[in-house]
């Protein structure tokens, strides 16, 4: 049996277990800020688990076990990446206090499972249980739970398909339109515990239909999500969201609920407030910040109405994997300098192709004199998905569309060493604005010459 450690030798273990939670919190902090730099300001060791922030314009303070933190970004910090930075500091300090607790640490196993990265997310969503090592010790982080199934179930098949599944977790807040689930008494926790049996995995598709969880994370009931989000109808998503998930978001806008989904490109989207808060692709966890980012959009574009329109449908073409560029130049003008004479929709058509068949030049008349705002978003997308650029002037005014933009040899700077598309953003943007969709989902908008943000 072993005996438990003396005075000493916890003592000797300390500045071990310092040295290692001031690396978590490196790791930490470049995980969800790699273009961040992190410097030790000074200070004194200590074991006082406090985590302080203090923001400026784009740079933080930060108080860790004593010492101080400087993290300085290119761009400022929002407030969901301070409460990001807070989630992270949340659990770090009640991990921390987990391993000095003697009388706790039996009890909170359950809290050093998983990905580091993971119970960041779920203290940014839910930083309830992370209060103290004992509120933790009271409430399962259910949220981590749920992750934990949708990341075994993107690497499963069943009868060789990828899975695709979801879950609504009930949220703390007062909900007028639903009451709390009913607990079944023989209700499962909705857990890895899960994932083995292979009839799990048709229970829910996580686009029409999710797993209801709640406050004590267990699995009580399948709910369609439509239906679910019903009453909410009337209530408005504070940016727009991708089509394909207009009621999951619909279903967070009320009694802090949270809509976890994997989808079917193995992507995991989880959904709070009535927008996409987090999203886990290629192998890491990315902070949308939505809201923030629309924002600067929408102010840059000038045009609440033409900015909507193109971010929504900048989200479902992510959505279908499908790659686009839409240019807004602030001066028409700048069109003769971008768009080579035959790709602009002031010319008429230039006789046949190779194979007899007419030139593209030949269908602009179908949006020759339109704008984009009178279009339908379909038409948008079957334009944008045409290899090139749409390119409008600030009045939505359609200009030029699977235009090729020519590089001027006049444009100071060097262009990016990356794809076309890339390049063709940064390249325009220095007349304009830039919306940039990826063919791996990713959406980035650029302005004088330079990435603004990306989704």
């Amino acid at each position: 049996m072993s005996q438990p450690l003396s005075q000493f030798e916890t003592l000797a273990r300390w500045p071990f277990i310092d040295s290692l939670y001031e690396e978590l919190l490196r790791r930490g902090i470049a995980y969800f800020f790699p273009e961040g730099r992190l410097e030790v300001l000074g200070g004194e060791r200590s074991r006082d688990r406090a985590f302080l922030c203090r923001s400026g314009e784009n740079r933080v303070e930060l108080w860790w076990l004593g010492l101080g933190y400087s993290l300085v970004s290119s761009t400022h910090f929002t407030e969901q990446q301070m409460q990001l930075l807070g989630a992270i500091g949340k659990v770090l300090a009640t991990r921390y206090e987990a391993l000095w607790n003697t009388t706790m640490a039996a009890q909170s196993f359950q809290l050093f499972r998983g990905q580091p990265e993971d119970r960041f997310v779920s203290a940014f969503l839910d930083p309830e249980p992370y209060a103290s090592i004992e509120a933790l010790s009271l409430s399962s982080d259910r949220i981590a739970a749920a992750i934990e199934v949708l990341r075994v179930s993107a690497l499963t098949t069943y009868e060789n398909r990828r899975i695709t599944t979801g879950a609504l977790l009930f949220g703390r807040k007062a909900d007028p339109c639903h009451e709390p689930p009913d607990l079944p008494a023989e209700a499962l926790l909705y857990d890895g515990t899960l994932t083995p049996a292979k009839s799990f995995y048709r229970l829910c598709d996580g686009l029409r239909t999710l797993a209801l969880v709640d406050g004590s994370g267990r699995l009580t009931n399948l709910i369609d999500v439509t239906e679910w989000a019903g009453p909410y109808r009337g209530m408005i998503s504070p940016v727009p969201v991708p089509t394909r998930y207009h009621a999951h978001c619909r279903a967070t806008l009320c009694g802090g609920h949270v809509c976890l989904v994997l989808t079917p490109s193995g992507e995991i989207k989880i959904f709070a407030e009535g927008t996409q808060v987090f999203r886990f692709s290629d192998g890491r966890w990315r902070l949308t910040d939505t809201e923030e980012k629309y924002r600067l959009w929408s102010e840059a574009i000038g045009d609440s109405q033409l900015a909507s329109r193109l971010f929504q449908v900048a989200l479902d073409m992510a959505e279908d994997r499908r790659g686009g560029l839409f240019i807004i130049l602030d001066d028409a003008e700048a069109a003769r300098h971008l768009v080579q004479p035959h790709d602009r929709l002031e010319a008429g058509p230039d006789g046949l192709q190779e194979d007899g068949g007419p030139s593209r030049q030949a269908f602009h008349y179908l949006v020759r004199d339109k704008r984009l705002l009178d279009m339908a978003p379909s038409l948008i997308e079957s334009l944008a998905h045409i290899d090139g650029a749409i390119v409008l002037d600030a009045g939505s005014n359609m200009l030029a569309f699977g235009a090729i933009i020519q590089p001027l040899s006049e444009t100071p700077g060097a262009l990016p060493a990356e794809g076309g598309r890339t390049t063709a953003a940064v390249l325009a943007s220095r007349f304009g604005k830039a919306l940039k969709i990826s063919e791996d989902g990713i959406i980035g908008f650029y302005e004088k010459g330079r990435c603004v943000w990306e989704i």
